[in-house]
């Protein structure tokens, strides 16, 4: 009896090699459009995202998709690689002692310069991430601050990924976002929807400024002006010596005399710029702007 025909073999397309040399060729690239320090320490990270979006455009190997991302009108593959690169993980009131600092020291010094009448209190969230920070900040004002209502805040929240910015501004977390939120707090600022997520109430969505900002163009940080109170953390781990203190210079430049900024627990000013004074509250060590 005749074996029956056999089926031909299956062929899988396997995704185009990424070389050591294309690794180093794409964290230049991507250092000097980001300001963010990779190396091949993290070379699973890179190739497999850079594998991804090169399938997604369908590109034969990485100098086609560098091309692609380099001269492509409108920048959205550009866009959609920072996306996949970033990473994003936080949850409500992280490191909540600088919150406290906040709302019991920095916010006094800088209103006892400010005429209520007519001017603004503005505080800047950077990275932003899925918005986590900039509600938590604002929370705690509307808790914690007993002025809170004699002056115009404005909270503005910025980051490089554009998906991440979608959530914060949908507003919707899973209960493990939420861990460190209090119930009454928990009832007052969100609106339980379905299984465990919870959103934002729109009011506290509506009244944070999110959008695009990346530190590294001297062209967008040219446009942040008149701020009073920075919270950068952990974003500068990511970056060189010379990215960082570029970025210091940029907050110092965006920075109102007396502003402060609040880095993370694991960041150090002192260790990039001797520009800002170190000022020590019972709360939390943050840097200021001096005063003329």
């Amino acid at each position: 009896m005749a074996s029956p025909p056999q089926a031909p073999p299956l062929h899988r397309i396997a995704a185009p090699r990424i070389s050591a040399e294309d690794v180093v060729v794409f964290c230049d690239f991507f250092y000097k459009k980001t300001g963010i320090s990779m190396d091949a320490s993290r070379r699973y990270f890179i190739d497999k995202r850079l594998e991804d979006r090169m399938a997604a455009n369908d590109c034969n190997s990485f100098r086609e998709y560098l091309s692609l991302v380099k001269f492509q009108p409108g920048g959205a593959e550009m866009q959609a690689l920072i996306n996949e690169m970033t990473v994003n993980e936080t949850y409500f009131f992280r490191e909540d002692y600088q919150f406290a600092c906040l709302t019991r020291r920095m916010l006094d010094e800088i209103a006892d310069r400010k005429d209520p009448r007519r001017d603004r209190i503005r505080i800047w969230s950077i990275p932003c991430s899925t918005g986590e920070e900039p509600y938590s900040i604002a929370i705690s004002i509307l808790e914690d601050w007993p002025r809170a209502s004699d002056f115009d805040i404005e909270i503005i929240a910025s980051d490089i990924d554009t998906r991440a910015l979608a959530r914060a501004r949908e507003g919707i977390y899973q209960a493990r976002a939420l861990h460190r939120v209090s119930p009454r707090i928990r009832d007052t600022y969100f609106r339980k929807l379905d299984g465990e997520n919870w959103q934002v109430v729109p009011s506290l969505r509506e009244s944070i400024d999110f959008g695009v900002i990346n530190v590294s163009s001297p062209t967008q940080m040219a446009r942040m002006r008149g701020i009073d109170v920075i919270f950068c953390r952990n974003l500068l781990i990511y970056f060189d010596d010379l990215s960082r203190r570029q970025t210091a210079e940029h907050f110092f430049d965006a920075l109102n005399p007396g502003g402060f900024v609040a880095l993370g627990h694991s960041e150090s000013m002192s260790r990039i710029s001797n520009i800002f004074v170190p000022r020590k509250f019972p709360e939390a060590l943050v840097h200021q702007r001096p005063l003329p």
